[in-house]
């Protein structure tokens, strides 16, 4: 069996990772999120895969978060490590809904430069159609899913004291100012990328990599069990000897 520390560490390298390729992906996402005739376009789309392939990454760094705090989370609060790993699952889901609408994009691009370029209006509103369907998922996934799963696993953090409560504090609040972020983006108070949107993920993004400096350098705190309310008796001393 798998010690804590050495979980918490897999933890905070796949939080780690999940930043490093997700900012890469949406940089290299620029031409085709950005340029409405790019499915008409010539020229390389190697950026566009090599971005498909780190938002793969993530996806799977996102889903190992989740497996690797699980053993550890649910013997403080099963029901919000079960909620955890569903949530992160769900979110990598919808991340990969998107990769597949773009890489969808530089498919069509290939056919319509093998056809000559016939069609180009009906490609350019199916490109945008495509693009349109990723910038949902992105709202869907990396904002309304990932601050439910930031709530509640910074609530078990919380309330097992695994990790500093400023930390888990971070995480509430964080969680609960992209939640309201996502609605009013739904609503149309403003647009995602506008300077509210870009703000709004900030404390989540600090809540992320905080855990992850955390994890990877103190791993859970082996105090924590003596605090919990929870706990059963028999799982104690695997933390407090890790």
């Amino acid at each position: 069996m798998t010690s804590p520390r050495k979980l918490a560490v897999i933890a905070g390298a796949c939080y780690l990772v999940t930043h490093v390729t997700s900012i890469a992906a949406l940089v290299l996402y620029g031409p085709v999120l950005h340029d409405a005739d790019f499915i008409v376009g010539s020229g390389s789309t190697t950026g566009v895969l090599i971005g498909a392939l780190l938002e793969v990454i993530c996806a799977v760094g996102i889903v190992g978060t989740a497996a690797a705090l699980f053993p550890v989370v649910r013997r403080y609060r099963e029901g919000g490590a079960i909620a955890y790993v569903g949530l992160r699952a769900l979110e990598a889901g919808i991340i990969l809904v998107g990769v597949a609408s773009l890489l969808a994009v530089v498919t069509l691009r290939q056919h319509a430069a093998g056809a000559g370029g016939t069609g180009t209006s009906s490609l350019v509103a199916v490109g945008q159609g495509l693009v349109a369907v990723h910038d949902w998922t992105f709202l869907l996934g990396p904002n309304f899913v990932c601050a439910a799963d930031t709530l509640v696993l910074a609530y078990a953090m919380w309330r097992s004291r695994l990790i500093p409560r400023f930390i888990a504090g971070l995480g509430l609040v964080g969680g609960s100012m992209l939640f309201a972020s996502a609605i009013a983006v739904l609503f149309g108070a403003y647009q995602q990328v506008s300077l509210p949107g870009a703000v709004a993920p900030l404390p989540v993004f600090a809540w992320e990599l905080s855990l992850a400096i955390f994890l990877i350098a103190k791993g859970f705190r082996p105090a924590a069990a003596d605090r919990g309310d929870n706990v059963p008796g028999d799982q104690l001393p695997a933390l407090a000897t890790a």
